[in-house]
């Protein structure tokens, strides 16, 4: 099994061209990463949503919150968007029928969980669910997602900012030093982003879908 991760900006309509060139070069930028970090294939369609494929479905959610993250941490000014520029995603699990050269014209039960799920997701809220065959993982996942929204909504640019570079692994003293300021406030950034409970989300993920997609 496989997972597909589809996505679409929320909002993109109230975006500024020069905002929206700013978010897609973000994403185009984190789709390379994770090219070689998670052999992972993804591709920006309708100018405003993407889909890509993770063949390590129990790593799927650190790349969730990667892209999610990166676009977060980047600033509007727009007075039509309400809190931090953020992405409506829905994860599918399950095989995939037919890999074509190009993702968009591939097709299978992880396509269709992941497509049909993000179609579905209207509004502001839910912005991440998980669509298996399995009902129970979903129920408890999207129980899991739910609560994270509440976090992540409250989250600022810069606790945000923190919460993207820990995912990428790096140490409080090295977010310092990118950032340019002092490891206590690294420290209170992460607090204030609710760190320890999203890595604890991570683990249990990870360890679920790993046994979920093994067996």
């Amino acid at each position: 099994m496989k997972t597909v991760i589809t996505g679409d900006l929320i909002d993109s309509t109230n975006y500024p061209p020069q905002h929206l060139d700013a978010i897609l070069n973000v994403v185009n930028t984190e789709f390379e990463y994770f090219r070689t970090a998670y052999d992972a294939d993804f591709k920006i369609f309708r100018g405003d949503s993407f889909q890509g494929v993770v063949l390590d479905s129990s790593r799927a959610l650190e790349v969730v919150l990667t892209v999610k993250t990166a676009v977060n941490k980047i600033p509007t000014k727009n007075k039509k968007i309400s809190g931090l520029t953020d992405f409506r995603i829905a994860i599918g699990i399950g095989n995939i029928n037919l890999k074509r050269e190009s993702i968009l014209e591939s097709n299978g039960e992880a396509f269709h969980f992941s497509g049909r799920t993000l179609d579905s997701m209207k509004g502001d809220y839910p912005r991440l669910l998980l669509k298996t065959a399995d009902e129970n993982l979903n129920d408890e996942f999207n129980v899991h997602f739910a609560l994270l929204d509440s976090v992540t909504s409250k989250w600022s640019v810069a606790s945000a900012e923190v919460a993207y570079y820990l995912l990428k692994g790096k140490k409080e003293t090295e977010v310092a030093e990118i950032l340019g300021i002092n490891q206590s406030a690294v420290n209170h950034r992460k607090k204030a982003a609710n760190w320890d409970a999203v890595a604890l989300l991570l683990q249990r993920y990870k360890s679920a879908i790993g046994n979920y997609t093994n067996t």
